[in-house]
C-alpha cells in the first residue's frame, strides 16, 4: 500500500498545487472563512466518508475515513484561515481579496491535506483503522479553533494526533521534528495607564503617562533577565506604545501592548506574577491608574517523545528522493494551537522546508512577501503518507 499511495500522491502531484494556488488567490481571515470551508466541504462531496461541518466554533470540517479492518484512530490536521496582511508578492495568483493574505502557508498545508485524504479514501479499505482529517479553521486569532474542536467531543476517540508546518528555515526535501516542548506559548497583555494631561511648560502640574509608560518598557524586561531561571526560555515584545499627542502637550493616557513568549506552564505563571506585579508598582509609584487586560492564548506546544520517534523512524526510512533529509530543530518561539490538541492526545508537530528556489534569506511566515516553494507540497503528503503507513503497520 505504500508504494502505491506515494505513486498516487506523484500523480496528483499539479491538482496540489492548483489548490494551494485557488486558495491563495482566495484567503479569508479567521471566524470568516465561510468561502473557503465549502470549498473544502465540495471536495469530499460523493466520497465514501462521514463529513461533519461547524465542528467548534466557527468552519472547522472533520472527514472521518473508516479503514475496512478494525485498530486504533488518528487524526490528521490542516488549519485553513489566512492573516490580515497586504500582499506585496508579484505572484500571479496573488491574494484578490485586498488587505488578507495567505502569509502563513495555510493555503499549502490544505492543499496536500486534501490530496493525501483523497489518496487515503482510495486505499482505505487496506487500513487497520481509522482517520480523522481536521481541516480547522481560525489558527491564527485567539481563542481559536482547535481547543474548541476538542470540546465538541468529535476528537474523544483518538488515539494519536499529527500534523505539519511549511517553515522556511530549509530548502523543499528537508523535514524537522523535535522531541518535547517544542513551540512556545503565548499570552497578549494591554495596558492603558490614565495620568493628568498638562502643559509642557508645567509638568508639575501634570501626571505624564508617557514617563510611567516608558518605566514599564524597560522594567518589564527585568522580569525575563532577573526573575527568570537562564536556561529557561522567555520573550516579552512591546508591539505597540500608543501615546501620540502634540509635541508641547503632557499625554493624559497612553496604551501598551505585548506579547509574551514561554516554554513551560511555569515559566508563563512567573512571568504573569511579574507583569501584575510591575503594574501595580508603576501604579503606586507615578500616582496613575492602571487597566492591565491580561489573556492566555496558546499553550506551549509538546511534541509526545515516543511518537515523534516513531515519526522519525518512519520518515527516515522512506528512501524517497522528495524527502532528502530528516533533521533534529531547535525548539522555537512560534505559536500554534495545535498545542492544544497535544495537550489531550499524543502526537506529533514536525515541519517540512519551502524557501522558494534560488532565495538565500526568504521572507518568514507571515511577511507580505512570503512565499514557498511548491514542491514542499508533495513533500508534505508523502512526509505524513508514510507517517501514516508506518502507524498502521503498511508496507
Amino acid at each position: 500500500m505504500k508504494k502505491q499511495l506515494m505513486e498516487m500522491l506523484e500523480a496528483r502531484k499539479d491538482e496540489m498545487v492548483q489548490i494551494r494556488r485557488y486558495l491563495h488567490e482566495h484567503p479569508e481571515l479567521s471566524f470568516k472563512e465561510e468561502k473557503t470551508a465549502q470549498y473544502i466541504a465540495d471536495f469530499y462531496y460523493g466520497k465514501d466518508v462521514e463529513v461533519q461541518r461547524n465542528v467548534g466554533n466557527g468552519y472547522g470540517i472533520i472527514v472521518t475515513i473508516k479503514g475496512g479492518k478494525p485498530g486504533k484512530t488518528i487524526a490528521l490536521r490542516a488549519d485553513f484561515d489566512a492573516l490580515p496582511i497586504l500582499e506585496e508578492t508579484d505572484l500571479p495568483f496573488k491574494s484578490k481579496n485586498e488587505g488578507v493574505m495567505h502569509a502563513c502557508a495555510h493555503d499549502g498545508h490544505t492543499a496536500y491535506l486534501m490530496i493525501l485524504a483523497d489518496c487515503l479514501i482510495q486505499l482505505k479499505e487496506e487500513i487497520p483503522g481509522t482517520i480523522k482529517i481536521i481541516h480547522q479553521h481560525a489558527e491564527e486569532v485567539p481563542p481559536g479553533g482547535a481547543k474548541s474542536i476538542i470540546d465538541s467531543g468529535t476528537l474523544h476517540d483518538v488515539d494519536n494526533i499529527f500534523g505539519i508546518h511549511l517553515l522556511p528555515m530549509a530548502p523543499a526535501g528537508h523535514v524537522g521534528y523535535h522531541c518535547g516542548f517544542s513551540f512556545a506559548g503565548r499570552s497578549y497583555f494591554k495596558l492603558g495607564i490614565q495620568g493628568v494631561g498638562g502643559h509642557g511648560s508645567s509638568p508639575h502640574m501634570a501626571n505624564d503617562s508617557i514617563v510611567a509608560g516608558s518605566y514599564l518598557v524597560t522594567a518589564i524586561q527585568t522580569i525575563i533577565s532577573r526573575r527568570l531561571n537562564p536556561f529557561d526560555m522567555g520573550v516579552i515584545t512591546i508591539g505597540s506604545f500608543d501615546g501620540k499627542g502634540t509635541f508641547n502637550v503632557i499625554k493624559d493616557r497612553v496604551e501598551i501592548e505585548g506579547d509574551i513568549r514561554y516554554m513551560t506552564m511555569e515559566t508563563k505563571e512567573i512571568i504573569e506574577t511579574e507583569v501584575r506585579r510591575i503594574v501595580s508598582g508603576i501604579e503606586e509609584e507615578f500616582g496613575v491608574q492602571c487597566e492591565l487586560i491580561y489573556t492566555s492564548d496558546y499553550p506551549p506546544l509538546y511534541n509526545n517523545p515516543d511518537v515523534t520517534a516513531e515519526v522519525k523512524a518512519s520518515l527516515e526510512s522512506a528512501n524517497d528522493p522528495d524527502i532528502k533529509e530528516v533533521v533534529e530543530y531547535p525548539m522555537m518561539s512560534p505559536s500554534d494551537d495545535f498545542a492544544y490538541y497535544l495537550e489531550k492526545i499524543p502526537g506529533c508537530y514536525f515541519y517540512i522546508g519551502c524557501t522558494p528556489k534560488g532565495v538565500e534569506k526568504p521572507f518568514f511566515n507571515h511577511h507580505p512577501k512570503f512565499d514557498i516553494d511548491e514542491d514542499a507540497l508533495i513533500v508534505a503528503a508523502k512526509s505524513v503518507g508514510y507517517v501514516v503507513c508506518g502507524y498502521f503497520g503498511l508496507d
